[in-house]
Order: C-alpha cells, then sequence, then structure tokens
C-alpha cells in the first residue's frame, strides 16, 4: 500500500476512491472499502482512499472534538489489510477547509485521476460543508466519472457510526463494541518507561505512550497484548490518570501480563479489551490501592478461565 501525503499522485493510472474520516473503521467503513475494491476489480482501476489529518473537527473545535478511536498508524493498517492500492493523507488547515466544493471534486479528478467515487450516504464536503452526494454526482456527470452512495449499516435497528461505538466504549460495553467493529477494540502503542510504581507494588506493567490525550475509554479491563514473536499475552489493564497516585496527570496505559518478565521496552504492544472490570477510582492509600489490584488480576484470571 502507497500512503502519500495530500492530494496529488505520481500515478497517472485512474482510481477507484473513496473519502472520509474513517475513525475506528468500523463495519459501515468495512462495507465501503470493499464496495470499493470490487467496483475498482469491475471496472480495472485500482484503489485509493482519502482521509484527513487531523480530524476537520479537531481543527474547528479542539476543545470539543471527539475522542479517536485509533491513531493513524492504526488506521492505515486496517487500510492495508483490505488490500487498498493508495492512501491519500490530507493534512486539515485553514487552507483546506476553505477550499469550494466543486474545487476539491475537481482536484480528485485531475490530481488523483478519479474515475469512479463511492461515498458514504451523509458525506459533506468542501468549504462550510457546502458538498453533498447530489453535487458530487452533477459534477462527475460533466467530468466524466462515476459517483455512488452506500447506505449506512444498520446492526439491531442502530446506525452503525463512529459516535455510537465512542458511547459504548465510555459505557464499558465490549461486546456491543465487538459487534459494531467486527473486532475486538485495541490500542496499539510502544511500551516506555514508567515510574516504577507498578514493580515496588509487585505487579510490574508495561506502559503503552498513548497518541491522544483523551482515550475512548477508561478504567480497569481484562485484556490480551500482542507483539512480534511473543504470541498472545493476557493480563489486566488500567487506562487512566491514576488518581491515587498522581494528581492532574496525563492518561496511561498500564498492562499487567501474567506470569511475564521479559524486558520489552520500545517494543510495539497491541492491547485488546476484552471485558471491563470496573471505573478508575482514588482509594484512600496505597495499601488499599494494592489490596484492589491483587483484586483486578485474580478476577481477570478467573474471566480467562471461564471463557477458554
Amino acid at each position: 500500500m502507497q500512503i502519500l501525503r495530500g492530494l496529488y499522485s505520481p500515478d497517472t493510472q485512474p482510481v477507484a476512491l473513496t473519502i472520509g474520516n474513517f475513525d475506528g473503521v468500523h463495519l459501515g467503513h468495512q462495507a465501503l472499502l470493499n464496495e470499493l475494491k470490487a467496483a475498482a476489480q469491475a471496472r480495472n482501476l485500482k484503489t485509493a482512499v482519502v482521509i484527513f489529518e487531523p480530524h476537520p473537527r479537531e481543527f474547528f473545535t479542539p476543545d470539543t472534538a471527539p475522542t479517536r478511536l485509533n491513531n493513524l498508524r492504526e488506521k492505515l493498517e486496517l487500510f492495508a489489510s483490505f488490500g487498498i492500492d493508495h492512501v491519500h493523507v490530507c493534512r486539515f488547515n485553514a487552507q483546506f477547509a476553505q477550499m469550494a466544493a466543486a474545487d476539491f471534486m475537481a482536484t480528485l479528478h485531475e490530481k488523483l485521476h478519479a474515475k469512479f467515487v463511492l461515498i458514504g450516504d451523509d458525506f459533506r464536503f468542501g468549504s462550510g460543508r457546502a458538498g453533498d452526494f447530489a453535487l458530487m454526482e452533477k459534477i462527475g456527470y460533466q467530468r466524466g466519472f462515476e459517483v455512488h452512495a452506500v447506505r449506512s449499516v444498520m446492526h439491531d435497528g442502530v446506525r452503525i457510526s463512529s459516535t455510537v461505538i465512542r458511547a459504548a466504549l465510555a459505557a464499558g460495553q465490549m461486546r456491543r463494541v465487538h459487534e459494531y467493529l467486527g473486532r475486538t477494540y485495541s490500542i496499539t502503542g510502544h511500551v516506555v518507561h514508567g515510574d516504577g510504581v507498578g514493580h515496588k507494588l509487585g505487579y510490574p506493567t508495561a506502559n503503552i505512550q498513548l497518541k491522544h490525550s483523551r482515550p475512548a475509554l477508561t478504567g480497569v479491563f481484562v485484556v490480551e497484548a500482542h507483539a512480534e514473536g511473543l504470541g498472545v499475552l493476557r493480563g489486566v489493564a488500567s487506562l487512566g490518570v491514576r488518581p491515587t497516585l498522581k494528581h492532574s496527570a496525563k492518561p496511561i496505559l498500564e498492562v499487567h501480563l501474567f506470569e511475564f518478565n521479559q524486558d520489552i521496552y520500545g517494543r510495539r504492544l497491541r492491547v485488546e479489551f476484552l471485558q471491563k472490570r470496573r471505573d478508575e477510582q482514588k482509594f484512600p492509600d496505597v495499601a488499599t490501592l494494592t489490596r484492589q489490584i491483587a483484586s483486578d488480576v485474580d478476577n481477570a484470571k478467573k474471566w480467562f478461565e471461564q471463557h477458554d
């Protein structure tokens, strides 16, 4: 998969293209990607995806923008798993935000050589979100490329979207999240050095560097961790600000791996969240916190016994 910065392509071969934020790459996004691949194959085209970084709402309203379901690298890896040929990562800034809808469509056609464009039924684009499917279809007809829309994917009467997944994560509804994503929700990052508190308490942790300061979920979870060459590792994880130990700290993901004592600093770890055990809470002292950690570990091990 080729990753390109901006709306240009060194390849002049026509493409089937889709556009969006694709936060989470959920079942709705996956249906769109599968349809894009089918359309490209039928027309002998390569596939291309246009995404925006940062998310437009992070640019316009950074204080109230939604939390990220995945970081850019995770998103790109998911695109690669679907066999997408090109991904265009467009920097969303003031200049990009002012681009008229018609100019945006002209760029897709002239710079990216789009011959087939597929969008979600609610997709809006261009300055002031003035562009919609009807305008895109009109411009496509004028310029000689096809425009199609896909309908939303429903699950038990609920339209699958990044918004409903964020709500399910915030509520700790991990089974529902799995149903919406078609996979277990995970966070991937490099293991970094912490302050060693977990080791002192008898429960050493792998501390995962988070790309964003507002994770989509918090609390204590039963997890499985994956790292190249290490297979599947079971454990319990805490994601939050550690209120018993810190004041006004940034969120951190700490993973205690059962019966594991290898040095994995600097390794990339993917942590899958299987079940939420409890919310993060502030304890009166470290001794109470340590007893709770012991209980969390015991409960997580029992969960695995029941689900083997």
